[in-house]
């Protein structure tokens, strides 16, 4: 990358959070490169912003210094990256690799060594917050990568991100994203099984976050979640069930190998499951209310 002009970005993975991202990259003054999905709403977005449009991540990575995933879990970071036609079939040489995406650390190991092999250099940088977040540049990340690799992306990541951490080399930023949602989800599956308590034993819910809000369990998770939902509102956390149900099968899987007991890891992800096998996998987060209310034969905040 050359320092008297912006440096070449490919983005691969134009959803909600990508298309945020994407838009904050130009403002910023990069050249952007994106690839077409099957959907072509965010292409056809970024495109009327400025970025180029190509056919896929081999043409990204032949016209990217820097390439952000931000895809849905490891297969597709897999497919994108080590596939016939992904980026290291069309690969410059030094390209850096930023894994934006919920990744398995164990799947992160193996594409960051065929990256290396290749010549090239990897970063993994999870994101938190809400595509509110990524249309505003407000996004956190948590980032493993070595120190030189941190020095060439930080002005790619200061693009879209308000927070910036470096928790450690490759891999670390993974691991510390699983365990971020862990706890979120945590909270969000307590959430829905105290509503259902309360509908059982006659507590008003308005009286529930009254309290809850002024006392030590009060969270940012609580007031997004409960916020909502005590008015009937199940969407106040933009987060879907069934990304969640992946990202705790993740963590389960990674404190398995260490290995850790993890009861309470296992017993979220089985609330996530439920939820999501009783047709709530396109639902945000804060349908686990109702799937908890389902389950238990009680009537969901606003159901008629």
């Amino acid at each position: 990358m050359q320092s008297d002009q912006p440096a070449a970005i490919g983005l691969i993975g134009l959803g909600m959070m990508g298309q945020g991202m994407g838009s904050n990259l130009l403002r910023r003054g990069f050249r952007l490169t994106v690839a077409a999905h099957r959907s072509r709403a965010g292409a056809d977005r970024l495109a009327g912003e400025g970025a180029a449009v190509v056919d896929g991540p081999r043409a990204v990575a032949a016209a990217s210094d820097v390439v952000v995933l931000c895809v849905p879990g490891s297969p597709q970071v897999e497919e994108t990256v080590l596939g016939e036609s992904g980026l290291l079939a069309g690969a410059r040489p030094g390209m850096v690799v930023v894994d934006c995406s919920t990744s398995e650390p164990s799947s992160t190991d193996r594409v960051a060594a065929a990256v290396t092999a290749a010549g090239g250099r990897f970063a993994d940088a999870p994101l938190a917050r809400t595509p509110v977040e990524a249309e505003a540049g407000k996004l956190n990340t948590m980032v493993g990568a070595d120190d030189d690799t941190m020095a060439i992306i930080r002005p790619v990541l200061e693009a879209f991100c308000e927070n910036i951490f470096h928790v450690g080399p490759v891999g670390a930023g993974h691991k510390m994203k699983l365990v971020n949602n862990f706890l979120a989800m945590g909270q969000a599956t307590l959430i829905a099984e105290a509503f259902t308590a309360c509908s059982a034993v006659g507590v008003p819910l308005e009286k529930l976050f009254e309290v809850i809000s002024a006392g030590g369990a009060n969270s940012g998770i609580f007031r997004m979640v409960a916020g909502a939902a005590k008015d009937g509102d199940l969407d106040g956390m933009r987060f879907g069930i069934g990304n969640a149900a992946k990202d705790l099968g993740y963590y389960t899987r990674m404190t398995d190998a260490v290995p850790l007991t993890g009861n309470l890891g296992h017993a979220v992800r089985h609330a996530l499951v439920e939820a999501r096998n009783l047709g709530f996998a396109e639902s945000l987060v804060g349908h686990l209310i109702a799937a908890q209310a389902q389950v238990n034969g009680r009537a969901a905040p606003g159901s008629t």
